[in-house]
């Protein structure tokens, strides 16, 4: 009995031996790569000569995020761009380039500081820096339509509102840190717009009005935000409408059931359009109408005291004459009748 014993204590112990080895084997196996990737990374690192690195490499070691951002966006192809647009590019070499003119200068004095392990203030001035306290909103914007200015949606933006209030295009749009991926917008509309425009975000909550904060119409369906051809007031685009100078063809749009031509015309509609009669974003009164009495916005031209063209109403009849529409329904237009009748 006590050799049998001997025999199994000697074969559980070789197993136990053999096991060890084994796993042993494993782990060291296992390290060996991680071990020599890391020693081989680090002598990399020690060969790279950051004085060395030119093109995306040398604004990618500083400014590695702003990098994969825009790498992500169709300012990626910035170089290619400019080159279709037959635009000199003899001193550039990036796609940063595009944008923040000529970095090489930059590059190379900041790299050089590095390398000495010491700070060189002069660099920031040697690349186009659109967020610098000196970089005015004029700059920016020239710098932009450099390659914008051709395009369809930027040829009114010497009209445009936006830049006569000094707003820049980096008040709207981030290259680098945009909330969407279309137009490259700072924030989704319509909170955007509302960043400045109050007094509409308040309209907008009225009872009536358009579902733009819906999300079933945008503020640029109506608005061209770069400038355009619309009203002009006090020496400045004032609603920046997108299509007729009226601002009327965009309600147009959706209501083509207004738009005529017809025989007989209203000439409220014809000449003030439809803001004559509607607050365009939105009201208290149901039609997003001025008043809540039809009568009365009806009077608010056909009376003596309007000193115009249109036919009079006496006021003091203002039981019949709230109720002009039971009458006149076809207010926008008639193909039938002068009076607007039925």
């Amino acid at each position: 009995m006590p050799e049998r014993l001997n025999k199994y204590q000697i074969l559980t112990w070789s197993f136990a031996i053999v096991a060890f080895l084994f796993g042993s084997g494993l782990a060291i196996a296992q390290n060996e790569p991680a071990a020599s990737a890391s020693s081989m990374a680090a002598g990399q690192a020690q060969q790279t000569d950051i004085t060395k690195l030119s093109g995306v490499e040398a604004c990618a070691h500083c400014h590695q995020s702003s990098v994969d951002q825009v790498a992500r966006t169709a300012h990626a192809n910035t170089s290619q761009v400019h080159a279709a647009a037959e635009l000199s590019r003899a001193d550039s070499a990036t796609n940063c380039d595009g944008c923040h003119g000529s970095s090489k200068a930059h590059a190379d004095a900041e790299l050089a500081a590095e390398a000495n392990d010491s700070k060189d203030p002069a660099a920031k001035k040697l690349i186009f820096d659109f967020e610098a306290k000196t970089t005015t909103p004029e700059m920016i914007n020239k710098q932009c339509l450099t390659c914008h200015a051709s395009g369809p949606n930027h040829l009114n933006s010497a009209n445009s509102f936006h830049r006569q209030n000094d707003v820049s295009c980096i008040s709207c749009h981030s290259p680098h840190h945009a909330a969407t991926a279309e137009k490259l917008l700072v924030k989704a509309q319509p909170e955007l717009c509302y960043t400045c425009h109050a007094q509409q975000k308040s309209q907008f909550n009225m009872p009536f009005r358009h579902r733009v904060n819906e999300g079933l119409i945008l503020c640029t369906d109506c608005h061209d935000q770069h400038g355009s051809s619309g009203n002009w007031e006090a020496g400045h685009q004032v609603r920046q409408i997108r299509s007729s100078a009226s601002g009327d063809m965009v309600c147009f749009k959706c209501h083509a059931d207004k738009q005529g031509p017809f025989v007989f015309e209203h000439a409220a509609v014809k000449t003030e359009g439809c803001s004559a009669c509607h607050i365009a974003h939105g009201g208290a009164n149901p039609h997003m109408l001025k008043y809540s009495n039809i009568g009365l916005l009806c009077l608010s031209c056909h009376s003596a005291a309007a000193f115009g063209h249109a036919p009079v109403m006496d006021p003091q009849m203002a039981t019949q004459q709230n109720a002009c529409q039971l009458c006149h329904t076809q207010i926008h237009g008639s193909n039938f009748n002068n009076d607007l009748l039925r």
